[in-house]
């Protein structure tokens, strides 16, 4: 109740004036406005197409200054000049991994007019750089604490900057290849099973023990979040990122005849590291042509997920093979590769890393035909080949085309543009159609599967990308739904040997309880979605408490046995399911197997346990591994299995990444209280934790849920809140609503974005 208290004391005390405040901004071609309504929701009413994002730019700025400064700094290699020598190796790898193409060709990739909004954005968030010069108190208090002022940006930047994304699978190619050197590369079924079914085998010209185990090292550091107290700790989360088969998403839309509104219903949750400030930010842009809500990344211009006056759309990932490590033979000065029958030099750029409180550091960033070289060895080169560093692929940034488009055809048209990252699309409009469709370029690799380094000699080439119309489509389908929940989807009888698009997909018991309960709804309404969206049930426990044998009477398995599957924050049973499955069951087979095969040690995938327990004697590890979990969840909760909570072990603690330098009246309007949650990364409402203590770390911060025509009905949630500013009221105000899975509306029209309008922010041209 601590956010409610302090809401409501800077409520009456002084956030929200009688008058507007205004201001003037540069830039700006005609008057605007900002109205921003009771759950801190900015609705911008532009005079013209691009001064929406205009203010969207000045918008995000007022909120979340700091978050999108830093996002710059990282994706530029900037981080040095305001946060010291630590983070130079950062800098140099976020450098390897920025677009360095042409950018004519860039800007045209994603539409006749995509360098004309970045331009408006980015000139709406400078205005409000400029502003700060006057108005020194709305400097948010970070960079105080960290003694720098925010930079201007440039229009580039926008679509410069790659290392953001939620990209794939370098890591599972060089963990395969682990595998592979041991002569272990069936087991690699078992850690991350290969769907449809398909055998890979070790390319010709590849020896897999010649890769270093650090091999990665830049390419994690790139793409790895900004750390603080810790900069090493960056490199562990972003290998943790690329293990993580949580994060992704739901989304699902459900025709008109099998809804009780005679509309379509269409929903959307992704799923993300929970963050301070949150990954999403909510907006609705009001101006000529334009009127479209919904979120997407505060340092992005445009709306990702959401909807317009006409159609609504949600996205969820899609896992495409995007990525392919790449190994040459070095030659012995270091400057050249083999490549076919002749020598290819490397190129190499030189930058200089301005360094605070240190001198500046030169670096050199080198690049073979296929991408940057990541690591070398006396006689070899490591290069990583993404998809994601060509022109038209900066993260997310396509969504200005499709948040634009007013039908079907249109939607389709715009998906063409959107590179990456890959994304399965849902689709509803105002005229009672639903649909879908996966978007993302994939290479056309000639002679490989993409699932092992290939040598880069020049005989694993790609032939450019797949044309989008070889993935599938789905409208107005037959069953009355579509959906998706990131595993493999792909039709029964899709030709994955003609177009082998990733074999790599999330486990599929999301996906399974989502069809199930759409599947049996014959008049789905809109709380039948927000209750889908914050669903505890899950199928994978269901399928594993039939694994305990029969004759097993020890209280853990009577527990058990007696339990409904589902993972509410006051179950007793789901505490001790979770403590059995990942401290005890998982290893116990992880060792068994890693035994059985001599292979190294691997953490089982969810499939394969179920798998292993279906094949092998395991009864024995059943028993025993339950009666170890009972004792442990004992040592946790207490002796009384009566009193024990899934939520007790299962909490969600948001913490500002500065709160280590704040002081204590900072310090305390940084805090925010902590949640017991329920669920796990199996359940629709997905709730990602790290097994050593429990804690949530990954889920759906926003989630969406729309009457598709009737707009106003519309329902979503944001956490912690849509400001990062510590001193605002909307900092962490969303967050207990969020926390026992409540929502708020996503106001569309005038009339009710006025009715609950607490402030007014006015913007007139310089």
């Amino acid at each position: 109740m601590k956010f409610l208290t302090l809401l409501s004391l800077v409520f009456s005390a002084t956030a929200f004036a009688d008058e507007p405040r205004q201001f003037t901004a540069k830039g700006l071609q005609q008057p605007a406005e900002i109205l921003i309504d009771r759950w801190g929701i900015p609705h911008i009413y532009a005079g013209t197409h691009y001064d929406a994002f205009f203010v969207q730019g000045w918008n995000a700025a007022r909120d979340r200054l700091w978050q999108i400064d830093l996002w710059r700094l990282r994706g530029l290699g900037r981080l040095s000049a305001v946060l010291g020598p630590d983070y130079v190796a950062q800098d140099r790898a976020s450098r390897l991994f920025l677009y360095r193409g042409d950018m004519y060709r860039e800007w045209l990739s994603y539409g006749s007019d995509a360098k004309e909004i970045a331009t408006a954005f980015t000139a709406g968030i400078n205005a409000y750089i400029d502003l700060l010069n006057s108005r020194p108190d709305l400097l948010p208090p970070e960079f105080e604490l960290l003694n720098y002022k925010p930079q201007k940006w440039q229009a580039d930047d926008v679509v410069r900057i790659r290392g953001h994304g939620l990209w794939r699978n370098a890591a599972s190619e060089i963990k395969r290849a682990r595998l592979a050197c041991t002569g272990d590369l069936d087991a690699s079924e078992y850690w991350r099973p290969l769907e449809p079914a398909w055998t890979t085998k070790i390319p010709d010209g590849l020896n897999p023990c010649d890769i270093p185990d650090d091999v990665l090292l830049d390419y994690e550091l790139a793409t790895a979040p900004v750390v603080f107290n810790d900069a090493k700790k960056a490199v562990l989360l972003s290998r943790a990122k690329s293990e993580d088969t949580s994060l992704g998403s739901n989304n699902w839309a459900v025709a008109p005849e099998r809804t009780s509104t005679g509309r379509p219903i269409l929903a959307d949750d992704p799923h993300r590291g929970h963050a301070v400030p949150s990954l999403r930010y909510i907006a609705h842009l009001v101006a000529p042509d334009l009127n479209v809500i919904g979120a997407g990344e505060p340092a992005l211009p445009g709306i990702s997920i959401g909807h317009n006056e006409r159609i609504a759309f949600g996205l969820t990932i899609f896992p495409i093979d995007q990525e392919d490590v790449y190994v040459y033979e070095r030659s012995a000065d270091g400057n050249s590769y083999r490549y076919g029958k002749q020598q290819e030099d490397v190129t190499d750029i030189h930058e200089t890393i301005k360094v605070r409180g240190g001198k500046d550091v030169d670096v050199r960033l080198r690049f073979t035909r296929h991408g940057p070289i990541v690591a070398e060895t006396d006689t070899q080169f490591y290069a990583v080949r993404a998809a994601w560093l060509d022109a038209g692929m900066a993260p997310y940034f396509g969504s200005v085309e499709y948040m634009r488009a007013n039908n079907w055809r249109e939607f389709l048209a715009a998906l063409n543009r959107w590179g990456a990252p890959s994304e399965n699309q849902v689709y509803a409009d105002i005229d009672g159609n639903i649909g879908y469709k996966p978007a993302g370029l994939f290479p056309r690799r000639v002679g490989f599967d993409g699932l092992l380094p290939v040598p880069g000699d020049g005989r694993y080439e790609w032939d450019g990308y797949h044309d989008m119309d070889v993935l599938p489509v789905e409208y107005n389908p037959a069953r009355g739904y579509t959906g998706s929940a990131n595993s493999n989807n792909l039709p029964a009888d899709y030709p994955i040997s003609k177009y082998p698009l990733g074999f790599e997909w999330s486990a599929p018991w999301r996906y399974q309880r989502l069809w199930e309960v759409l599947a049996d709804d014959d008049k789905h309404t809109l709380e039948n979605s927000l209750a889908l969206q914050r669903d505890y049930h899950s199928v994978l426990a269901r399928q594993l408490v039939t694994a305990i044998p029969a004759d097993d009477r020890q209280a853990a398995a009577r527990m058990l046995r007696e339990w409904d599957a589902t993972l509410t924050p006051d179950s007793a049973p789901a505490a001790l399911y979770n403590v059995w499955l990942h401290r005890h069951l998982r290893p116990a087979l992880s060792s068994m197997l890693a035994t059985k095969m001599s292979t190294i040690a691997i953490s089982l995938d969810t499939r394969a346990i179920l798998r292993v327990l279906d094949e092998e004697q395991t009864d024995a590890i059943v028993s025993v591994t339950l009666r170890n979990a009972w004792n442990e969840t004992a040592a946790l909760l207490g002796t009384s299995s009566d009193q024990w909570r899934w939520g007790d072990l299962h909490r969600m603690r948001f913490q500002h990444p500065l709160i280590h330098l704040a002081d204590k009246k900072l310090r305390a309007s940084m805090t925010y209280p902590d949640y017991a949650r329920g669920g796990s990364s199996n359940t629709t409402n997905n709730t990602g934790f790290n097994p050593a203590d429990f804690s949530v770390r990954s889920g759906a911060s926003f989630r969406m849920v729309l009457d598709v025509g009737n707009w106003d009905a519309a329902r979503m949630t944001n956490a912690p809140g849509q400001s990062g500013d510590p001193r605002s009221p909307f900092y962490g105000n969303l967050l207990e609503g969020w926390a026992v899975d409540s929502s708020f509306p996503m106001l569309y029209s005038r009339a009710a974005v006025e009715k609950n309008t607490l402030e007014i922010i006015r913007l007139r041209p310089e």
